[in-house]
């Protein structure tokens, strides 16, 4: 396991509210880091939530957006973060300076503690380079 599969499951998947975890790089969309079946979902639909973030947000609010075949209802957007749920599950996205992570709850988990994880490492976001020095977090 990767030191970045690594931080995705210390700060996010142990909190055992965080169902799966990635990180998708903004500038061309490749999932860097993620977790479980995540992946290829991920893979194809990560330029939906750079898309999203920076052409379609207002769109977001109103209408939602389809992730994994399901219409996810948007609880929140704004620059930062999309919050969106699908009757007993949700995403959290939160977008940094060259990144976006993304991580899902199912039932049984809180969202507000997804959310405060997701948010807690997003913040955290430009100090990543100490950890992995080989990728270009800016």
């Amino acid at each position: 396991m990767s030191k970045a599969q690594n931080l995705l499951k210390e700060c996010l998947i142990i909190t055992k509210h965080v169902e799966h975890a990635a990180l998708i790089k903004l500038k061309d969309g490749s999932v860097l880091f993620s977790n479980k079946v995540l992946p290829c979902m991920v893979t194809q639909q990560a330029h939906l939530f750079i898309h999203a973030f920076y052409k379609n947000l207002l769109q977001v609010r109103r209408e939602g957006l389809y992730f994994k075949d399901k219409h996810f209802t948007c609880v929140r957007a704004d620059d930062n973060s999309i919050y969106a749920k699908w009757v007993n599950q949700g995403l959290v996205a939160a977008k940094t300076d060259t990144y976006i992570l993304l991580a899902t709850y199912s039932q049984g988990m809180y969202p507000s503690v997804c959310v405060e994880a997701v948010e807690k490492l997003g913040n955290q976001a430009p100090h990543f380079h100490v950890c992995f020095p080989s990728y270009s977090w800016r």
